[in-house]
């Protein structure tokens, strides 16, 4: 799994992108709706920032700030650390846990293609493909035996 390049683990599904002046409010809902932690921010298709739900919390509200009127360009971590998709998840999650954050932008010439979090090392579908993967690759091995 950890040698999984991220264009197999990251789901373009979960890709929510959003311009610098969407409203912490408007991205908060759009995250509600997909059920996702992150949006990307971009202009123009190319990645400016990201925003999770923690900067909701400690960058919004615990700042007292309104999330109505706060645009995403004012509260975003500006040009976020990005991987490219033929990157290993195990690189993914290792620079998520050395930099202390839970979303890396999955980015192609600069332009969002997914995302990946450190939920992905969690997620039972993933698990089980790999479970399915080696039990293949185990009896690939014992047939040329």
């Amino acid at each position: 799994m950890y040698e999984q390049p991220l264009k197999y683990l990251m789901d373009d599904k979960k890709l929510l992108v959003a311009a610098p002046e969407t409203t912490v409010f408007d991205a908060s809902q759009l995250m509600a709706d997909k059920n996702v932690g992150a949006v990307l921010v971009v202009t123009d298709t190319i990645l400016r920032g990201i925003f999770t739900e923690r900067d909701a919390v400690v960058r919004v509200i615990a700042k007292g700030l309104d999330a109505r009127t706060t645009p995403l360009s004012a509260v975003m971590t500006p040009d976020p650390r990005a991987l490219d998709p033929e990157e290993s998840f195990g690189y993914a999650l290792t620079l998520m846990h050395e930099n202390g954050f839970r979303h890396v932008p999955v980015v192609q010439d600069g332009v969002p293609i997914g995302i990946v979090s450190a939920r992905n090392a969690l997620d039972p579908d993933l698990e089980e493909f790999n479970s399915e993967s080696a039990r293949r690759q185990y009896f690939s091995v014992r047939r040329k035996v």
